[in-house]
């Protein structure tokens, strides 16, 4: 149930009250001896905190994906691991140019 702040208009007594969005608005201060009405304040409302890693678009797909997705990454992932396996080799250093014969 949301929480929503009041102000009296005769006495300016601030105070909440947790009622459901269907409940009317109250109408009196609720300070002894104080009979004067009571107007409902804008509230800023309650912030959102997300704590954890996250939701993804990933984390609830179905089953067919996650196996055509595995199928994809496993035969994309062959092609490339052969190539990487064997390293190139370094060319060959160069040999200084012999002075001409005199």
């Amino acid at each position: 149930m949301p929480t929503y702040d009041y102000e009296c208009q005769a006495c300016g007594h601030k105070f909440e009250a947790r009622q459901s969005m269907k409940d009317p608005h109250l109408t009196d201060c609720p300070k002894e001896g104080c009979p004067g009405p009571v107007k409902r304040l804008i509230g800023l409302g309650a912030g959102l905190i997300f704590k954890g890693s996250g939701f993804y678009i990933t984390d609830y797909r179905s089953d067919n994906y996650k196996a055509g997705a595995k199928k994809d990454s496993d035969s994309g992932s062959a092609g490339t691991s052969a190539a990487a396996s064997s390293p190139a080799a370094p060319p060959a250093p160069a040999k200084p140019a012999s002075p001409p014969a005199p």
